[in-house]
């Protein structure tokens, strides 16, 4: 189960920090994905993501099995409430950001506008 601090409620999923740890694992690096947020994108803003060597102290945290999700105060603010799974598809396989907060987004669910 996610831990979440109350203010943010971040989610990482199962299926999210078993590909982080997978990767982190290959690298050997700690299983911390940081989820930040940039403009650009075709909708305004898109979304980045990142391992990280340690969490900042300003940082939010989530945590799933050991895995854990960090986000910088700046980019909480766009992406407070939002779930972080990993899908494969026909497509391929990809990060997706579930995010109550965005307005619009784009085909490719990596740029949003709020």
């Amino acid at each position: 189960m996610a831990t979440q601090s109350p203010e943010s409620s971040l989610t990482l999923t199962p299926a999210a920090a078993a590909r982080v740890a997978a990767i982190a694992q290959k690298q050997a690096r700690p299983a911390l994905l940081r989820l930040s947020v940039e403009g650009g994108g075709c909708s305004g803003f898109q979304y980045k993501f990142d391992l990280a060597d340690a969490p900042a102290d300003d940082d939010t945290v989530a945590e799933t099995g050991g895995v854990k999700l960090l986000v910088d105060p700046v980019s909480l603010d766009l992406v407070a409430g939002c779930t972080v799974d990993f899908v494969e598809s026909l497509g391929g396989a990809a990060f997706r950001v579930e995010n109550p907060n965005a307005t619009a987004g784009c085909g490719c669910g990596s740029s949003f506008g709020i």
